[in-house]
Formats: structure tokens, C-alpha cells, sequence
């Protein structure tokens, strides 16, 4: 759901993926965890799904409405800044910025991105679900992080 961004496409990706494991079970040669061995699986799933995304240019999260263009991610609450005007626009604000800029992203910098800062993973667990190195893994996080500060910059 963190990389697709649509409860409808994140449920295919998930039955995709236990079909997938499912169907090359006798494949897995125990090199790795079990738990790695299947986020590698659901990873590679979500980034063709983004790839084939761009590629049709989809945007899930706006939608056209009577009213014009809604973009349904305005439409999430926050409760903690709605005691304070300022700081539910100062909320709504960063919460924009930090979508656009993680849209911005290549698909491969924004999985490491999230799978390091939302998940908490370390290096060397991305770098073996991506089939990549951890110094690759690294190397990635760090222009994911480069752009992100270019764009927050006047936020910090």
C-alpha cells in the first residue's frame, strides 16, 4: 500500500504475490528468509505495477468529480493539526511537497526510500529483496534522500 498508493492495486499485488509463491515454492533454495525470498517477490510486483503506471501515466489519487478535480489524498484527516489553523496548512503543505517529490522519484529510489524510512529496513536487507548489493541499495537511498532535502529544504 506504501508504494502503490491504491488499496485496489495493493490487493491484486497481494494475491498476485501468494500466487506467485504458491506456484515457485519448490524454486526457494533457502539462500535467504523465507521473509525476504517474499518481500522480494511483492517488491518486484509493485515496481512493474509502477512502471506499467507510468507508462499509462494512471493517477489514482485525483479524480474528476462535478466539482472539478478532487484529489482524494486532501480528503484524509489529520487529527493532531486541526487544533491549530497555521499548522494544518503547514501540515497539509509538507504532506503535498512530500508526495510530489516522492511521485518525482524513480520507482527504484522511492522502493528504497520507503522500505528504509517507513519500514525501518536496513541496507543490506533491501539491497538481497532487490537482487542488488547493500553499497547499490546505499547508493540509491542517497540520491533518494538528495532529492527529497532539495525539495524540503525550506521546511527544516
Amino acid at each position: 500500500m506504501n508504494l502503490l498508493r491504491s488499496p485496489e492495486d495493493a490487493h491484486d499485488i497481494y494475491q498476485e504475490a501468494f500466487l506467485r509463491v504458491y506456484k515457485n515454492l519448490h524454486t526457494f533454495r533457502f539462500d535467504c528468509s523465507f521473509h525476504t525470498w517474499l518481500y522480494r517477490i511483492v517488491t518486484n510486483l509493485c515496481l512493474d505495477a509502477l512502471r506499467k503506471r507510468r507508462v499509462r501515466r494512471e493517477e489514482n489519487t485525483v479524480v474528476e468529480t462535478s466539482e472539478g478535480t478532487l484529489d482524494r489524498m486532501d480528503t484524509l484527516e489529520e487529527p493532531r493539526a486541526h487544533g491549530n489553523p497555521q499548522r494544518q496548512l503547514m501540515s497539509h503543505e509538507l504532506k503535498q511537497r512530500i508526495q510530489d517529490t516522492l511521485s518525482s522519484l524513480t520507482p527504484r529510489e522511492r522502493t528504497v526510500f520507503e522500505m528504509r524510512h517507513y519500514q525501518g529496513l536496513r541496507l543490506r536487507t533491501i539491497g538481497d529483496m532487490l537482487g542488488t548489493s547493500e553499497e547499490a541499495a546505499k547508493n540509491c537511498l542517497f540520491r533518494a534522500t538528495q532529492k527529497m532535502r532539495a525539495a524540503l529544504g525550506d521546511f527544516v
